[in-house]
């Protein structure tokens, strides 16, 4: 519908028409620039409502084609005062509000005299002209400005400065052992140990403290504890998410590779190529194929809806989810934001966003085999020969049942003779026999409906026994004591749930799921009965569904005392259920001795040489995804609204428009494949010329040293993130990592050797009142240790800390599995869960004890920075779980190897310093009370030991 018509003598915005030719006089003196002059204010003002997505009230602006339709009266050209669009815009009477918009500011009177003009001029609107919603910020946002010159040379200039301003100044420096402690925790994760720090604190030599930052970036736990920060960012988990979250056991290379190339000191440029596209440029190289693992590495919906609708949107929300974390990670974008239209807030458009969907189009999560060419070429050459083997051996069984079959369908007329009675039915299926009188009865499956060749696998969701005589009633009912038994499916996490006893709850939905091949009944007492109902799927209206696998042929059999059975009736006589069932009918009448034996003798061959087959050792399949031609086929379209079933306009494979002033663009030809967009994009994301990626690396490294990054929202460098408190010491950083070829250990070098870093993080007062949270660095920021940190010190402290690097991780948790998996925590963590915290399998939406409570990441979405809460839950679970227990068990025997003042070695070893005399005189008395082991649990619990200054 059109806006609401308003006709009569209209004012301009509360001004005669004259008056505006008055106060606006060179506007009109040659034609209204629409473009220019109607464009900017119809998108800031009127486009946030009537755009393609949300079209309110049916009015579009967005195009001529929109706002010229025919019918429409939004704009009648030649007239302002018969258009919709100017009446609703400006007030009908002066000092009057007018209709549009409904919120935010009205037009001006200079924008309403501007409107009224180009209307009443003809209204020309290029056709190609298409109208956009303005964002907050735009391309001349500070995030997308090339990186600044820098007026100093170094990190404390900048920082120096900025104290300057505000009247404030550096600290003096850290003691020597806060120094060694905060350096080795920040390059590591772990504490120093008492040597390292006493040799650190006696070390005259100047160079000793560029010696321990070199010694610790060369040290393996130094990847380990900075791979821990990226696998925070690209939201690397071990489980698929969403309802099922099905566990992913071969996910852990990606966690390898990660802590491998940051020890090596990778080039970032090329990390983060690899990530994109390492499977293209690197194809037969595991070591760079292994790094396009980031783009399944989050959380996946893999529940298999058959809904076209549904898997549609479901497979939108995937590359949603592999856009968002790639814009995140690499480019500090909330580009999921424009992907139902432009982004409200940084200038990324609609279309910027179904570029990046046509570039991961064809990317599917699902593991594959990973190896080198050579690896592959041995395995093909081990299985030629039986593979070959195997297809002469299943030509040879496939004549021999051909045979058998052909002979046997000629007997088909005799039988058909023999099945009159009906096929049985999911929905209800019944036998009747003669009185018999029984305990137990039970159903014997022959064949299986799916399956006509197994007979193990039934469901059957009700068994009814009815008694003979005038008023039967069922006497196979649990609530009146009688009892099932049967093989069934079984869950640990929910004991019974597919149990036989549903299979006579006197309800239907849940069922018995056999494992077996009998269903038996014990009645309450011996009953004479002369009739049995049952079924899979009964009152089900999508019955041919796989869950309600039924018998095809069976019989019922009865006992007095469920040992000596005798048959009552079967279902040999029904019609077949399928051909095959026909068929298997057939063979087992037919067959003779010679013809079986050989079939069999056949099937035995075939079975050997599988297994001949399966000892080949696979190539490792890792959890890498796989390429999809057809997904990657195209065409693209906007997806409006962000509805698969809404396309607007064609898209292609591209770069970013928000760059556009500063990094060079690309744009791929539709029939560009796959391989070649991702490699365009990786490219480009590490153009030199791109100022965002190097921006936002700079910072994520400054964050994990200072705890706060220059831009406080290291995801997020748009509108809505923070404001960078540095801008030109973060250009200055930027500039550095390019000009030392974006490797991370020389940046570390030269953060960890400025006075910033090594000042104490003494509490001022006065400095305090001008900047509490110490954004401008008047103090070192002190810290609690992370989840990791914690869990990895009271190992080390303790003694117990395995160092083995790699490899599947360890689980901290009962992983059970059905339609849905189940993450149970561990009570107690046995010697095989002492390794390191980045080496556990960390699965989505699973609560982890210790991990959990101190904000592990949740590895469903990116964490660029971790939260540091303070719980009762926190001091509860680290003083009274099990493993706190067993590590002060491990602590108090560490300090029995060391001799000497068991107080002084308990102190040295989990604060690697001596005990004062007053914490000495306590100590003593609480392990003269209450024992060693008390004591040293008391340690662990120490705000001291989890907080670094």
């Amino acid at each position: 519908m059109n806006f609401p018509a308003q006709q009569g003598s209209r004012n301009i915005a509360g001004v005669s028409l004259i008056t505006a030719l008055f106060l606006f006089p060179g506007a009109f003196a040659e034609g209204v620039d629409f473009e220019k002059e109607i464009k900017p204010f119809l998108e800031k003002k009127c486009l946030g409502c009537h755009n393609p997505n949300i079209a309110k009230g049916d009015v579009i602006l967005a195009g001529a084609g929109h706002v010229f339709a025919e019918g429409s009266e939004l704009i009648v050209r030649g007239d302002a005062l018969k258009s919709d669009l100017y009446l609703v815009a400006t007030p009908a009477e002066p000092g009057e509000i007018p209709e549009m918009p409904e919120e935010g500011d009205a037009l001006t009177d200079a924008e309403a005299a501007l409107l009224k003009t180009w209307i009443d001029e003809g209204a020309v609107w290029p056709d190609e002209l298409v109208l956009h919603e303005a964002s907050k910020s735009d391309k001349s946002w500070w995030a997308y400005q090339p990186l600044s010159d820098s007026p100093h040379q170094s990190i404390d200039a900048f920082i120096e400065a900025g104290l300057r301003k505000e009247g404030l100044a550096m600290n003096p420096p850290a003691d020597r052992r806060v120094l060694i402690r905060r350096a080795t925790y920040d390059l590591t994760g772990l504490p120093p140990t008492q040597e390292d720090v006493t040799a650190f604190v006696n070390d005259s030599d100047p160079d000793a403290y560029p010696k321990l930052i070199d010694r610790l970036l060369a040290s393996p736990r130094y990847g380990e504890r900075w791979g821990r920060h990226w696998l925070d960012v690209v939201r690397f988990g071990e489980s698929k998410g969403y309802e099922r979250n099905v566990i992913i056991d071969n996910a852990w290379p990606f966690r390898d590779y990660v802590i491998d190339s940051i020890n090596d000191d990778k080039p970032f440029d090329q990390f983060i190529r690899e990530h994109v596209a390492g499977d293209v440029f690197g194809a037969g190289d595991p070591e760079v194929e292994i790094g396009s693992a980031f783009l399944v590495g989050g959380p996946y919906d893999d529940v298999g809806n058959k809904d076209v609708v549904a898997a549609a949107q479901i497979r939108a929300n995937t590359l949603d989810e592999i856009i968002s974390a790639t814009g995140e990670a690499f480019l500090g974008m909330t580009i999921g934001c424009a992907r139902c239209h432009d982004h409200k807030f940084d200038p990324i458009s609609h279309r910027d966003y179904y570029s990046l969907y046509a570039t991961f189009s064809g990317v599917r999560h699902n593991s594959r085999p990973l190896a080198s060419p050579e690896a592959t070429a041995a395995r093909e050459a081990a299985l030629k020969p039986l593979n070959a083997e195997k297809v002469s051996l299943a030509a040879t069984l496939k004549k021999l049942e051909g045979q058998l079959n052909k002979r046997v369908r000629s007997k088909l007329p005799d039988y058909e003779k023999r099945w009159v009675r009906p096929k049985v039915s999911r929905t209800l299926t019944e036998e009747t026999f003669a009185p018999v009188r029984a305990r137990f009865v039970r159903l014997v499956s022959e064949a299986l409906d799916t399956n006509p060749n197994n007979a193990a696998g039934f469901r059957i969701d009700e068994f009814e026994i009815f008694s003979s005589g005038e008023n039967p009633r069922n006497v196979a009912l649990l609530s009146n004591g009688a009892t099932a038994t049967g093989a069934a499916r079984s869950i640990e996490d929910f004991p019974g749930a597919y149990g036989p006893q549903l299979a006579i709850d006197g309800k239907l939905g849940a069922r018995f799921v056999s494992t077996g091949t009998d269903l038996t009944i014990e009645l309450p007492e011996v009953t004479e009965i002369d009739r049995v109902v049952f079924s899979s799927g009964r009152n089900e209206e999508t019955f041919v569904h796989g869950k309600f696998a039924f018998v095809a042929d069976y019989r019922i059999e009865v006992s007095d005392d469920g040992k000596k059975w005798r048959e009552v009736a079967h279902g040999r006589d029904r019609k077949p259920v399928s051909a095959s069932h026909e068929m298997v009918r057939l063979r087992r009448g037919e067959a003779t001795r010679e013809e079986t034996d050989a079939i069999q003798l056949a099937k035995s061959n075939l079975a050997a040489v599988d297994r001949k087959i399966a000892a080949v050792p696979a190539l490792p399949s890792v959890w890498l995804g796989t390429r999809s031609k057809a997904d990657a086929k195209g065409p693209f379209h906007i997806f409006l609204g962000g509805s698969p079933q809404k396309k607007g306009e064609r898209v292609v494979a591209a770069s970013l428009s928000t760059l556009s002033e500063v990094a060079p663009l690309y744009e791929l030809a539709p029939e560009a494949d796959e391989a070649a967009r991702r490699s365009a994009l990786a490219d480009w994301i590490v153009d030199e010329k791109n100022p965002l990626s190097l921006r936002v690396l700079a910072n994520r490294i400054w964050h994990y040293h200072f705890g706060t990054g220059i831009v406080e929202t290291p995801n997020d460098f748009g509108y809505m993130g923070g404001r960078p408190s540095h801008p030109e010491l973060l250009d200055f950083l930027a500039r550095r990592l390019q000009e030392n070829g974006w490797k991370l250990k020389p940046m570390h070098r030269e953060v960890m050797l400025s006075k910033a870093y090594q000042q104490s993080s003494t509490w001022n007062d006065a400095a305090g009142k001008v900047d509490g949270e110490s954004r401008l660095l008047w103090r070192f920021p002190p810290r609690r240790l992370s989840a990791e940190e914690i869990r990895d010190t009271v190992l080390a402290v303790s003694g117990q800390l395995d160092l083995k690097m790699g490899g599947p991780g360890f689980r901290l948790y009962k992983f059970m599995q059905d339609n849905v998996c189940t993450y149970e925590p561990l009570d107690e963590h046995g010697p095989e869960t002492y390794r390191r915290a980045v080496y556990h399998q960390n699965a989505r939406a699973s609560v982890v004890d210790l991990m959990t409570e101190f904000d592990q990441a949740d590895c469903s979405f990116s964490t660029p920075k971790r939260s540091e809460t303070t719980t009762p839950l926190q001091a509860l679970t680290l003083l009274n779980h099990q493993f706190t227990m067993d590590m002060a068990k491990g602590l108090a025997a560490a300090i029995g190897k060391r001799g000497g003042n068991p107080v002084t070695s308990a102190f040295e070893l989990a604060y690697q310093r001596a005990p004062a005399a007053e914490e000495l005189a306590q100590s003593e008395k609480v392990i003269n009370e209450h024992g060693i082991e008390a004591f040293c649990r008391a340690l662990l619990n120490s705000s001291e030991l989890i907080y670094l200054d």
